[in-house]
C-alpha cells in the first residue's frame, strides 16, 4: 500500500506547474555585476574617506573583538566535565540490587 501512495505522491507533483521565478527581478539586477570581496583596511579608508573617522571602524572592529573574547570565555568554561567527581563515583559503583528483592 505504501508503495502506491509513494508512487501515486510522486506522480501527482511531476505535473506541477512551477512559478516563474525570473519575472520577479528586474533587468537592471540581472545585469547588475557581482559584488566585490574587499580587506578591512580598504573598508576602514573608505569610511574615513566619506565623512565618518576611521575610529568609528576601528571602534567596531574592537567591540567585534571583545565580544570574541567573551564568547570563547564561555566556551572555556563549558569545558570542564559534566559530572563531578563525587557524582561519577556514586553512579560507578551502581545500584545495590538487594535492597530491591
Amino acid at each position: 500500500m505504501r508503495p502506491a501512495l509513494i508512487a501515486i505522491l510522486c506522480l501527482s507533483t511531476a505535473c506541477t506547474q512551477f512559478p516563474q521565478l525570473d519575472v520577479a527581478l528586474d533587468q537592471a539586477a540581472l545585469e547588475a555585476p557581482y559584488p566585490s570581496v574587499l580587506a578591512l583596511a580598504s573598508l576602514l579608508e573608505q569610511v574615513d574617506q566619506s565623512g565618518g573617522t576611521a575610529q568609528t571602524g576601528l571602534a567596531a572592529v574592537a567591540r567585534f573583538d571583545g565580544r570574541l573574547a567573551r564568547l570563547r570565555a564561555q566556551a572555556s568554561a563549558l569545558r570542564g566535565p559534566v559530572v563531578d567527581r563525587a557524582t561519577r563515583d556514586r553512579m560507578a559503583r551502581g545500584i545495590d540490587i538487594a535492597a530491591l528483592q
